[in-house]
Formats: structure tokens, C-alpha cells, sequence
């Protein structure tokens, strides 16, 4: 037993030993050594891709890897440092903020890849030191991290510190996904959210009318999420996009694909939604093939990148327009970037430390040592403001939690902790020297607030970065965005403002069809239908015209229709007009004549009275047709179809009353017969009368009930109004035609059974000819008035009237005429008993 008890004990004794000789947490490999750094009381942590680009070494899985090898040095990233180590030696020299605490810093070069940003993050957590004592839980070695740039980077680093509570402060990494506070609940920035910046693209490109336009981003969360907003926000404000390509900066083969498919396209405008190493690959590429003339819209990763700016570029980004962080106006920044930066915080001295020689800074970044003279790039500073922020909010933060004032200094007996640097974070309000205000939002971001820059040519021949506009997302709506479009360079020098449509734009009179399979920017432009019009540009259809108008010829306005009718002064009204009183000057001298003539044997013998009463009756006949001339109204309208109607009658009443009279002559011959007692002159005039008082009746009827009534007609021509009159009641006009065909069809029997009488006494057979050109003429009008159009009708309608009316006039009295006037010598009551020589 006494055995056991002495070997437990020597166990523990070496056990104890172990525990002293070596610490139980240490660091597994070489531990990352900061490119810039300085102690201090608390310690804020920065991380930049200094270096753009990384060689990674071999992995064969079989030895340890080499150190990575970072090249290609990121001028803008190096500001980014410089400014961090600005506002850090600022704040450590004012008695007003922090007055007895100094703050030291530890940056870090990611070299543009997350692998790095890893190593980083992790170094910047736990520290350089090989071991951390017994326990590997503790205190962070920086109490906040600035940094990154990228929108990948600044995930990984969030990700990575989000469980532990140190806050994270971005300067420009932009991603709408890192506003998740349940993803990331400390992660801050002092830039807007791409949510703000992608919907103003889409509103710039809306804004200067370009419907058709490529979309290029980045293979990342930066680019792939503001992308995405970019598309929707587009899609809302009516703006196509041909096509989406995204490529990664190490994917070479996908950029030769995004190249071609730039060539090929139609759109004119790209917006490219690129980190700006993305672009440089891109620009190189367009630049080698000579694609040139295109519009670019950038974003603030890009628009104002001076490592962009080679002596090719303004061939393919020249007139480039884009959103950009408002340029950095701090004093005294410029005089720390160019000579005090070089001659304090990179100072070339050697370190020992831990029995390890470091490598000098002046040896291993000989890169950097060349930038100290250079300055070029210092006037166009933009993002080095919002590291300014972002050192100065976490400055303020600390101030708050260590319970400084101005008389006592800082508590430095206050353990500070990540999460409540976090938690004072979120109430910081305070305004910096240059009069910006800075403030973060429920997300963690500062308010939307870009300038709209434009790529120029200055008078050096320089590229500019020329401010034209900007945008403020605090601002009221209608003064949020705000553009100088006179102060715009376009592409190629230009002046003119680019077009870029899929189809150009419909002008008034025409509407769009979209084109099959094609996007909704895509259509053709169809001309609107007659009657219909279209009065804006790019309209969806078009609108029909109010009934009493009609589209013009440019189908873009609404005129009034015209109005047709037959008017006395065109050409058919005139040739009416003329053989109406042509008619009636006949008729009268006829009158005349028969006048002249009354006491001769052949007026007499032809009852003179119902023959003046016939003439009358032709002279209102010729003159009624002139109520059917000029514009319907509602008087002209009920007077032209009864006066026709009435006088009509009146004239066939006279012809049949001559027509009874010849047969009751020759019956009255007959031995024993006195049938001319009951068919005297009074009945001759009463039969004339009763004919006539029934049309009279017959008309009053029609009046009475259903008028005739003038009529805009526009079915029978859609592009114009006829003024018709309307017949009321069409019974009644077919009556006042049906009575007069009756009065005719007897007369013509009459005469026609009279036709074998004497011809020397006997005007029957003149009867009979002129009924039988009455009923012609009638019966002819029918279909033709039935089925001609417009005032064609009525002219129809007066051609019959003067047509009949001409018969009778012609095929009664001329004969008669005839006699008297060149056959005087006939006119004798001899002659006209049949008793000459001849029989």
C-alpha cells in the first residue's frame, strides 16, 4: 500500500514539474506579425489590403507551408493605415478626448484574400505572443477592429469575432447582408448600406432614360448582394438589363467570358457593381480588346480608384459616371500622410525582442518605402474620412465607458471589455472638426450620403474625378438626388447624352407590342387604328376618340370629324340647283305660252284650267327639290318630304284628272249618254282636292306622330358625320310614296285604256308615256335611294323628283307646244275634230 502512495506522489511530483516547465496554451505555428503597430493603454486593431495580390505556396500536405508572399502594393489601402495611425496619434495628443490614456494600434496586411484575413483576425484576437499562460481564455488583444474594405473580407472577420463581442468598423465594406444584427451584432460601419447605393443607380440610370443597359458585379457577397438590389430596384423603375455576369477576381477564364458577352451586346451602358481589383481585371481586358464608347455607371469601390488610372483607361472609362464617398477634408492629414507618417510611425530602427532579430520595416517593405515621396493621390483622398470615423467612434466609446472628464482624466481602473465598447458604440452622437456628423443607425451603418463623380480630362490632361451631383439619403424626397447634368462629360468626349434602348421610343401615334420571348424594354412600335390616338411617347395602347371626332393623320390628336352634306356651293349641288331652275323657268314659260294662248282651240280643247293647275304643281315639284340642299334642320327636315309628298300628289291629281276627262268626252259622244253632267269643271276640281287632301292627311299623320328630324350618321362612315334627315317614321314616308305610286299606277291605267282614241283630239297616249316614265324613274329610285350613302341619298332623291317632274313637263306640253308655237296652222278647232282634208 505504502508502494502505490509513493508512486501516486512522485507522479504528481513530476506532473508539478511539467506544469512549470512548459504553459498550457500556446500557439501552434509562428504567430502573425503586425506591419504597423505601437502599444497603448487599449488597443483598436486595423486590417488592410495593403498588397492586392498573394502567391500561395504549394500545398503537399507533406511539410509546413511557406510564409505567404504579398505583392503589388494597394496605394488607397495604404491610406486607409495611415489614416487609422492619424486619428490615433491625434486623439493620444488631446486633453479633451481620452486626456491620460493612450491608445496603441496593431494593422495588419491581408493581401487582398480571406485566407490572409483569417490569419489576420486570429493574430489580432489572441495577440503575437507565443504562449498565454496557463489558460487560454482571456482578454482580446485589441478592444476594436477597423477594417475591411471588402464586403467578403469584413464577413469573415465579423464571423470570426462575433462570438467573442469585439466590435468590427468598417470604413467601406457596403454589403446589405452585414445589416443582420442577429448575424452580426458587432459589427458597425461609417458608410451606408449598398441597399441605399444600388437603388440609386438604378434611379441615376432611370433618370437619364436608359432602358437597356449590361449589368456586370463582383463573385462576392459585396457584389452578388448590391447586384441583386441593383436588378430589383431596376426592375421597378422600368429599366431591362440584357444580361447578369459576374466573374471572380482569380477566375480569368470567367472575365474572357464576361468580355465577349460586352462585345456582342446591344446596350450601350454597363453598371458594374465590381471590388475595384474586379475592375482593374476587367479594364485591362476591354482595354486589350479595344472595346471602347461605353457608358460605365460605377459604384464607390471603383468610380474614384486612382490605381485605375493608367494611360488606357480614360479611352474605356472616360465620361464614367458613379456614386463616391465624399472627399476626406481633414486638417493637418495631408502634411502626416507625406512626411510625418515617414518619419515617426515607419521609421527604420531594429527590435530585438523575445531573443528573436525581427526583420526591419525598411527591409521587408522596400514597396511601401518607394510610396514616400509620392502624393499625387492625396487631393483625391474619399474613404479615409470614414477611418477617421470609425477611430474617432471608438474613441468616444472608450471616453464614455472609463468615465472621462476634463479635470480628472480617465478611470483607468475600469476593466474594458468588447462587448461594452459595442454597446457604447451603438449611442454614439457627436460631430468631428470637419463638421460631419457620426452617428449609427439601427443596422450599424451611418447615413447614405455619395457624390456623383464623373471621369474627365482636366486642363493638364489628367484624369479628374469631377463631382456633377450627389445624393443624400436624409434629405426630404425631390431633394435626395440632385444631378448637374450640363457638367457631364460623356463617352469619347462628347457632349451628347448616349442612348441605350432595346427599341427606340414610340412617338405619339403609335403604342408598343412587346417582342415575343424578349424583355418588356423590347417592343415594336405599331400605329394606332383609325379613330384612335395615342398623345404620349412610349404609350401602352391607344385611346379611342369621342364619338363626334376622328384621329388625325398622325393618328396623335383627336379632330373633329367633318361634316358632309349637300351644300349648295360644291359642284353636284350646283348642277341641282341649275336644272331646278332650269325646271322652272321651262315650266313658266310653258305657263306663259299656254297664257298667251288660252282662247285657241288646242288650250281650250285640253281643259285649259287643270293644264295651269298641272304647271303650278311642276313649278312647286322643281322648286321643293331645293329643300333637300344645305344642312338639315328640323324645319327643312319635315318640309322637304311633305312638300314633296303634297305637291306630287297635286301634279298626278291634275294628270288624272285630264285623264278622266278625255274618257268621259268620248263617252259623252255616244248617243244618249250625259256622263259629262256628272264630271263637269267643279268635279274636276274636287276630285283634284279630295286626291290632294288625302296626302295632306297622310302627311299631317306622319308630322304628328313621328316626325322627320335631322340626324348626325355615324355608323355609315367612321371617319366622318352625315347630316341626314332622319324619316321619324319610316310608315310614313313609304305611305306618302306608296299613294303617290297609286295615283300614278291609275293614271297610267286610265290613259292607257284611252290610247285608241282619235290621236287628233286624244293627249291620252302623252299621258301614258310620261306616267310610264314617272313609274320608271320611281321605281328606280327605290333600291338606289336604299343603297346609296351619305348625300348621295338626297342627291338620288332630287334626281328622281326633277327626273319625273322633266317626263311630265316634256311628254304633256311639249307637243302642245309644238303646234302652237311652229305649227300655228294646226291650232284649229278643224284640225282638232279630226275633219281636215287628209281624213
Amino acid at each position: 500500500m505504502s508502494q502505490v502512495i509513493t508512486g501516486l506522489v512522485f507522479i504528481g511530483l513530476l506532473l508539478a514539474a511539467a506544469e512549470r516547465e512548459a504553459p498550457v496554451c500556446q500557439i501552434l505555428g509562428s504567430p502573425e506579425v503586425p506591419l504597423l503597430s505601437k502599444e497603448g493603454n487599449v488597443m483598436i486593431g486595423g486590417a488592410f489590403s495593403i498588397h492586392s495580390k498573394i502567391i500561395q505556396p504549394s500545398l503537399s500536405f507533406t511539410e509546413k507551408p511557406t510564409r505567404l508572399i504579398c505583392s503589388s502594393v494597394n496605394l488607397r489601402e495604404f491610406r486607409f493605415a495611415q489614416t487609422m495611425i492619424f486619428a490615433i496619434e491625434e486623439i493620444n495628443k488631446s486633453d479633451i478626448l481620452l486626456p491620460n490614456v493612450s491608445i496603441g494600434y496593431r494593422i495588419y496586411d491581408n493581401c487582398g484574400s480571406t485566407l490572409s484575413s483569417m490569419r489576420a483576425v486570429m493574430a489580432l484576437m489572441n495577440g503575437d505572443e507565443w504562449s498565454a499562460g496557463k489558460s487560454c481564455s482571456g482578454q482580446s488583444a485589441v478592444h476594436a477592429i477597423i477594417g475591411e474594405s471588402e464586403s467578403s473580407s469584413t464577413i469573415v472577420l465579423s464571423r470570426t469575432t462575433g462570438p467573442f463581442k469585439i466590435p468590427v468598423i468598417s470604413h467601406s465594406a457596403t454589403c446589405e447582408c452585414l445589416s443582420n444584427r442577429k448575424e452580426y451584432p458587432s459589427f458597425f460601419r461609417t458608410i451606408a448600406s449598398d441597399l441605399y447605393q444600388s437603388r440609386a443607380l438604378a434611379q441615376l440610370v432611370k433618370h437619364f432614360g436608359w432602358t437597356w443597359v449590361g449589368a456586370v458585379n463582383s463573385d462576392s457577397d459585396y457584389g452578388n448582394n448590391g447586384m441583386a438590389i441593383f436588378l430589383a430596384a431596376a426592375q421597378e423603375e422600368g429599366v431591362c438589363v440584357e444580361y447578369t455576369e459576374k466573374f471572380h477576381r482569380f477566375s480569368p477564364e470567367k472575365l474572357m467570358k464576361v468580355v465577349e458577352v460586352i462585345r456582342k451586346s446591344t446596350a450601350r451602358v454597363i453598371v458594374g457593381f465590381l471590388a475595384h481589383v474586379e475592375m482593374n481585371n476587367l479594364l485591362q481586358q476591354l482595354s486589350l480588346h479595344n472595346i471602347t464608347g461605353l457608358q460605365f455607371i460605377g459604384v464607390e469601390a471603383w468610380i474614384t480608384a486612382n490605381s485605375l488610372v493608367t494611360p488606357t483607361s480614360f479611352s474605356v472609362l472616360g465620361g464614367s459616371l458613379g456614386f463616391a464617398v465624399q472627399k476626406a477634408n481633414i486638417s493637418g492629414l495631408n502634411d502626416f500622410l507625406i512626411k510625418d507618417f515617414w518619419e515617426t510611425a515607419f521609421a527604420c530602427k531594429e527590435t530585438i525582442r523575445d531573443n528573436m532579430a525581427e526583420t526591419t520595416p525598411c527591409r521587408e517593405n522596400q514597396d511601401l518605402i518607394e510610396l514616400k515621396d509620392y502624393d499625387d493621390d492625396v487631393a483625391e483622398l474619399r474613404y479615409s474620412s470614414n477611418i477617421y470615423k470609425a477611430i474617432y467612434a471608438v474613441a468616444h466609446a472608450l471616453h464614455s465607458i472609463l468615465n472621462c472628464s476634463n479635470s480628472q482624466g480617465c478611470d483607468k481602473t475600469v476593466k474594458v471589455t468588447p462587448w461594452q465598447v459595442v454597446e457604447s458604440l451603438k449611442q454614439v452622437n457627436f460631430i468631428i472638426k470637419n463638421g460631419d456628423h457620426v452617428w449609427f443607425d439601427s443596422t450599424g451603418a451611418a447615413v447614405a450620403q455619395y457624390e456623383v463623380v464623373n471621369w474627365q480630362h482636366g486642363s493638364d490632361g489628367s484624369v479628374q474625378f469631377k463631382p456633377v451631383g450627389y445624393y443624400d439619403a436624409s434629405l426630404p424626397p425631390g431633394q435626395k438626388f440632385v444631378l448637374k447634368t450640363e457638367a457631364i462629360m460623356w463617352p469619347g468626349g462628347k457632349t451628347e447624352l448616349p442612348v441605350s434602348v432595346c427599341s427606340e421610343r414610340c412617338r405619339p401615334g403609335t403604342y408598343k407590342v412587346l417582342q415575343k420571348g424578349r424583355p418588356v424594354c423590347c417592343y415594336d412600335c405599331i400605329p394606332c387604328a383609325e379613330g384612335e390616338i395615342s398623345n404620349s411617347t412610349d404609350s401602352n395602347d391607344c385611346k379611342k376618340c369621342p364619338e363626334e371626332y376622328w384621329s388625325n393623320q398622325n393618328r396623335d390628336a383627336c379632330i373633329l370629324k367633318n361634316v358632309e352634306f349637300l351644300y349648295f356651293t360644291e359642284v353636284m349641288g350646283i348642277i341641282l340647283v341649275f336644272f331646278t331652275l332650269f325646271g322652272v323657268l321651262l315650266t313658266l314659260t310653258v305657263a306663259i305660252l299656254f297664257l298667251i294662248n288660252k282662247d285657241t282651240p288646242l288650250v281650250k280643247a285640253n281643259n285649259s284650267e287643270l293644264s295651269f293647275l298641272l304647271l303650278f304643281s311642276l313649278t312647286l315639284c322643281f322648286l321643293c327639290s331645293l329643300t333637300f340642299i344645305g344642312p338639315p334642320s328640323e324645319w327643312s327636315c319635315m318640309l322637304r318630304h311633305t312638300a314633296f309628298g303634297i305637291t306630287f300628289v297635286l301634279c298626278i291629281s291634275c294628270i288624272l284628272g285630264k285623264t278622266i276627262v278625255v274618257l268621259m268626252a268620248f263617252k259623252a259622244t255616244l248617243p244618249g249618254s250625259n256622263v259629262m253632267k256628272w264630271f263637269g269643271p267643279a268635279q274636276q276640281r274636287l276630285s283634284v282636292l279630295a286626291f290632294t287632301l288625302i296626302q295632306v292627311v297622310i302627311c299631317i299623320l306622319w308630322l304628328t306622330i313621328n316626325p322627320p328630324f335631322p340626324f348626325k350618321n355615324m355608323k355609315l362612315y367612321k371617319e366622318k358625320i352625315i347630316l341626314e334627315c332622319a324619316l321619324g317614321s319610316p310608315v310614313g314616308f313609304w305611305a306618302v310614296l306608296g299613294y303617290i305610286g297609286l295615283l300614278a299606277v291609275l293614271c297610267f291605267v286610265l290613259a292607257f285604256l284611252a290610247r285608241k282614241l282619235p290621236d287628233n283630239f286624244n293627249e291620252a297616249k302623252f299621258i301614258t308615256f310620261s306616267m310610264l316614265i314617272f313609274c320608271a324613274v320611281w321605281i328606280t329610285f327605290i333600291p338606289a335611294y336604299v343603297s346609296s350613302p351619305g348625300k348621295f341619298t338626297v342627291a338620288v332623291e332630287i334626281f328622281a323628283i326633277l327626273a319625273s317632274s322633266y317626263g311630265l313637263l316634256f311628254c304633256i306640253f311639249a307637243p302642245k307646244c309644238f303646234i302652237i308655237v311652229l305649227k300655228p296652222e294646226l291650232n284649229t278647232k278643224k284640225h282638232l275634230m279630226g275633219k281636215t282634208g287628209s281624213n
